[in-house]
């Protein structure tokens, strides 16, 4: 992959982490716009190959938005952590897709800067080594080439995609998420009810969205 001089982000925000293994922590979340699964446009929704996404990712006008190198978004996400606080500041790169624009330049970076990497993709598309945290989000209708990782994050239920499909991957924890919606209640007691039945996999809530943050 050739280094990018150029990342569009949608926008740049501090917030908890609202899902997964470091649900509760202070995080500031990167998303990048683009996706390779929709266009992020309702009149495309039909032919979109994720259908439930509900995540603005088009343009770079949102909050701290912009056109960014890898030195200007490091210095970025640093200016929006506690100026004093010595912890390590812990970035989370989502999208849209942001395996189309994150590669080893910007990671080493992040990096050099003492920023810890966690991402957030669908797994159909490669990602530069080296990233702190991988945590997968499978889709229905696609491939995964992301085959290991530090957590599968699993939209629960979709017919397409049958958890077991997923076990004989390498993952250090897997979730089942509820799928959002009006059937969202629904959706969770199948989550709880499938992973009490399959105990490899724990159950996921969108905190942030409980608790009515970003």
């Amino acid at each position: 992959m050739l280094p990018r001089t150029v990342y569009k982000v949608k926008e740049i925000f501090y917030t908890l982490q609202g899902e997964g293994t470091h649900s509760g922590r202070p995080a500031v979340f990167c998303r990048f716009s683009g996706c390779n699964l929709w266009s992020g446009r309702e009149q495309d929704r039909s032919e979109a190959i994720c259908q439930f996404c509900d995540t603005d990712f088009r343009g770079t006008d949102g909050t701290n938005g912009g056109n960014y190198t890898a030195e200007s978004l490091a210095n970025k996400i640093i200016s929006l952590w506690p100026s004093d606080h010595k912890s390590q500041v812990f970035v989370v790169c989502t999208g849209g897709e942001p395996a189309l624009q994150l590669d080893d330049t910007l990671v080493d970076t992040f990096h050099k800067k003492n920023i810890y990497l966690a991402i957030e993709t669908n797994g159909t598309l490669p990602i530069p080594k080296d990233i702190d945290w991988v945590c997968v989000s499978p889709k229905a209708q696609t491939k995964i080439v992301l085959e290991s990782g530090d957590e599968l994050k699993l939209v629960f239920p979709q017919v397409e995609n049958n958890p077991k499909d997923f076990e004989c991957l390498k993952f250090s924890h897997y979730y089942l998420q509820p799928l959002d919606g009006k059937n969202v209640h629904e959706n969770t007691r199948k989550c709880i009810d499938y992973c009490l039945k399959n105990p490899l996999w724990k159950l996921s809530l969108q905190t942030h969205k409980i608790l009515g943050i970003d």
